[in-house]
C-alpha cells in the first residue's frame, strides 16, 4: 500500500498529467488531419477516377496492412534519409495521420456506397453536377451513418498514441515509464493510472460521439 501512496505523489501525478496533455494534443491534431485526408481519399476511391482511384486504393491497401509501429519508426528514422528531420511529436502526428487516414478512407468509401444509389441519381436528375450531388445530398447521409464507426476508429487512435513511446515522444506512456523506471514498485500503480486515464479520455469521446449521433438522427 505504501508503494501505491508513494507512486501517486504530487510530483509523479503532475508529470503523468503532462504526458496526458501531449497524448491529447497528438490525438486531436491527428484526428482532424486524418478525417480531412481520409475523407478526400475515400471520395477519390468512390469516384473511380481513371488510374488515380486505383493508385490511391493500392497505396491505401499497403498502408492499412503495415503495423502502425513500423510507420512511426519509418517516419522518425527514415524521413531524415530524404532530407526531412521531424521532431518526435510532429513525427508521431505524421505517422498517426497517414495510418489513420487510410482507415477513415475505407470507412468513408463504404459509407458513401451504403447510401441508396437513387439519391445520387435523383440529385443528378435535378441538374446537379456529380460533385454537387455528392456534397449536398450523398455525403451528409453517409457521414451520419458513419459516425459510430468513425468514433470507434478515433478511440483506437487515442490508444495507439502509446506506440509513439518507441521514438521517445513525451506522452503519457513514456512518462509512466520514466516514473516506474526510478522505482520498480511503481509499475503496477502506473499501469493502473494509465488504464484509468485512457478510459476517461476514450469514454468521453464515445459519449460525445453518441450525443452527436442522436442529434443528427
Amino acid at each position: 500500500m505504501q508503494n501505491w501512496i508513494n507512486a501517486f505523489s504530487w510530483l509523479n501525478v503532475r508529470f503523468l498529467l503532462m504526458g496526458l496533455w501531449v497524448t491529447i494534443y497528438i490525438s486531436v491534431i491527428s484526428v482532424i488531419l486524418s478525417f480531412i485526408l481520409g475523407s478526400i481519399l475515400g471520395i477519390i476511391r468512390y469516384s473511380k477516377i481513371k488510374f488515380i482511384s486505383k493508385i490511391v486504393g493500392f497505396i491505401i491497401d499497403i498502408i492499412r496492412n503495415v503495423p502502425l509501429l513500423l510507420i512511426i519508426f519509418f517516419t522518425y528514422f527514415g524521413l531524415p534519409n530524404f532530407g526531412l528531420r521531424p521532431e518526435t511529436i510532429p513525427a508521431a502526428i505524421i505517422a498517426m495521420t497517414v495510418f489513420e487516414s487510410t482507415m477513415i478512407a475505407e470507412i468513408v468509401r463504404s459509407g458513401i456506397q451504403s447510401v441508396d444509389p437513387g439519391q445520387m441519381e435523383g440529385a443528378r436528375s435535378t441538374g446537379m453536377s456529380f460533385v454537387q450531388a455528392l456534397w449536398h445530398v450523398v455525403l451528409p447521409q453517409a457521414y451520419k451513418n458513419m459516425i459510430p464507426t468513425i468514433i470507434s476508429q478515433f478511440v483506437s487512435l487515442i490508444k495507439d498514441t502509446s506506440l509513439a513511446t518507441i521514438i521517445v515522444v513525451p506522452e503519457m506512456m513514456q512518462h509512466a515509464q520514466v516514473i516506474y523506471g526510478q522505482n520498480a514498485n511503481y509499475i503496477l500503480p502506473m499501469f493502473a493510472a494509465l488504464a484509468v486515464l485512457y478510459f476517461i479520455v476514450c469514454f468521453t469521446l464515445s459519449v460525445i460521439g453518441n450525443q452527436i449521433g442522436k442529434r443528427l438522427s
